[in-house]
């Protein structure tokens, strides 16, 4: 059970964010939905509320690739949730086949699927350090394998090197960066009662794949028709949240709800200290910010 704890979703509305919200619902958790379309956030809250008889589900907006949209949710939060249990960084996109730029000038895909997790982790560490076990999940890929990141250069909107062949290069690259993060992370709060894991959830058919452009949607067809639902997805991110059987661990990347080996490229300490540096600076973090 959850009872007493509150869990921070982001795209807790559809996908394998709902399903995540779902079932921490059923277990009398206290849910932050926080979504960026809102519409789809508040049917969703009414579903599950429906559905489970839990009435703790609160819609909350945020836009991860909005530096001021994270700000501004991590502001509300902090005023009103003295304590956080869980952050899930849930929400993703695919959007690496058209290279935009956000209001912030950074790359989107990875403001959407690093930057703003990176800079909401940051503002919302001090409510997690009051959790009886705080515990961070970050939902990854195994995509990361197809990837090489430049701490120097985290920010290219058309990165050049071997795997940049690949048409999803840049989701490939952000989730290499969540996994590098996430092993920093664990490091820098070792001695705290906060832990932070990462996760490959399976190729889940998800809205996640809305994105991809003609004709390489006509291809996913075939491919779609062996991905796994979003209930299957979400197991890994529950059990990261829930399960005593973690509670002590912390860096490490899980895939069926076991600790699963990484590659080198991703596991370099140095490079993951210089990412983290890096970052700081593409978020503007502040010395008046929470330090991690």
């Amino acid at each position: 059970r959850m009872d007493g704890k509150t869990v921070i979703i982001t795209g807790a509305n559809s996908g394998i964010g709902k399903e995540t919200a779902r079932d921490l619902a059923r277990r009398g958790a206290r849910i932050i939905m926080a979504c960026r379309n809102m519409e789809t956030a508040k049917q969703a809250r009414d579903e599950l509320a429906v559905e489970t008889g839990n009435k703790q589900l609160i819609v909350k907006h945020i836009d991860v690739s909005s530096l001021a949209s994270v700000r501004a949710f991590a502001k509300d939060i902090v005023a009103s949730e003295p304590v956080i249990d869980v952050l899930i960084h849930n929400a993703g996109v695919a959007q690496g086949f058209n290279n935009k730029v956000t209001e912030d000038g950074l790359e989107f895909t990875m403001a959407t699927n690093y930057y703003g997790i990176f800079l909401l982790t940051h503002l919302l560490i001090e409510p997690l350090k009051k959790a009886e076990q705080g515990r961070i999940v970050v939902v990854s890929s195994k995509l990361y394998q197809y990837a090489s990141l430049n701490p120097s250069n985290i920010n290219s909107i058309n990165p050049v090197n071997y795997f940049s062949l690949f048409p999803i290069y840049l989701y490939n690259l952000s989730k290499f960066a969540e996994i590098m993060f996430t092993q920093e992370l664990a490091r820098r709060l070792s001695g705290t009662k906060v832990t932070a894991n990462c996760l490959h959830p399976g190729v889940i058919d998800t809205g996640i794949w809305r994105n991809v452009p003609f004709p390489i949607n006509i291809l996913f067809k075939p491919v779609q028709m062996c991905f796994r639902t979003p209930e299957e997805g979400a197991r890994t991110s529950i059990y990261l949240a829930v399960s005593p059987d973690v509670e002590s661990i912390s860096g490490q990347y899980f895939r069926g709800c076991r600790v699963y080996g990484l590659n080198r490229r991703v596991q370099n300490v140095t490079k993951q200290r210089e990412l983290w540096e890096a970052s700081k600076k593409l978020v503007k973090l502040t010395d008046e910010d929470p330090q991690i």
